[in-house]
């Protein structure tokens, strides 16, 4: 409830909160003693959107927050069924314009490499290697995955029938011991 009212910017700040004369931190260190096991707060995000749709999944072991541009129902209920991809399929990214450079130059390189070991020719390897670079967009961010509820259509396309207006603006994905 701390965490909600105060809205904490980070973690650390949230971990140096006051409550009932000792800080977050401490009364975790201190329960920490009480049951020999160590209890801490090792993520935090603040996801602030004019929707947000949540799913617990697996007896609370992942947890999915989905930022929307509304908070209409049926936007909010297809934002729940984003959050359940999310679970299931772990993307890294909401689209390509999110995914860091520094990812996409290692997934070029890789490309490259591999169509090297194939014996491509040279001039032919950054052809090759977009190609796999727009396969790992595929695969790994949100918009461009086949929707693990009808794999007919990608999530983007999902969202169309939903409102064409619909915008996933962030999402964030915790697991216990991850």
């Amino acid at each position: 409830d701390i965490a909600l009212d105060q809205k904490f910017a980070d973690r650390d700040a949230l971990l140096a909160t006051p409550f009932d004369g000792k800080t977050l931190g401490e009364i975790l260190i201190d329960k920490t003693a009480v049951i020999g096991e160590k209890i801490d707060v090792s993520n935090y995000a603040l996801v602030s959107s004019e929707g947000v749709a949540a799913y617990n999944h697996g007896a609370n072991r992942i947890g999915v927050l989905v930022a929307l541009n509304s908070n209409e129902e049926p936007a909010l209920q297809a934002g729940r069924d984003l959050a359940m991809q999310i679970a299931a399929m772990n993307p890294i990214a909401v689209d390509e314009t999110s995914v860091s450079q520094e990812v996409k130059d290692k997934e070029l390189e890789i490309g490259r490499d591999i169509a090297r070991q194939e014996g491509k020719p040279e001039e032919m390897l950054d052809k090759i290697a977009q190609g796999k670079l727009q396969r790992f967009y595929k695969d790994n961010t949100l918009l461009h995955q086949a929707f693990v509820k009808d794999s007919s259509m990608t999530v983007a396309a999902f969202l169309k029938t939903v409102d064409a207006n619909l915008i996933v603006k962030s999402f964030t994905r915790f697991q216990l011991g991850a």
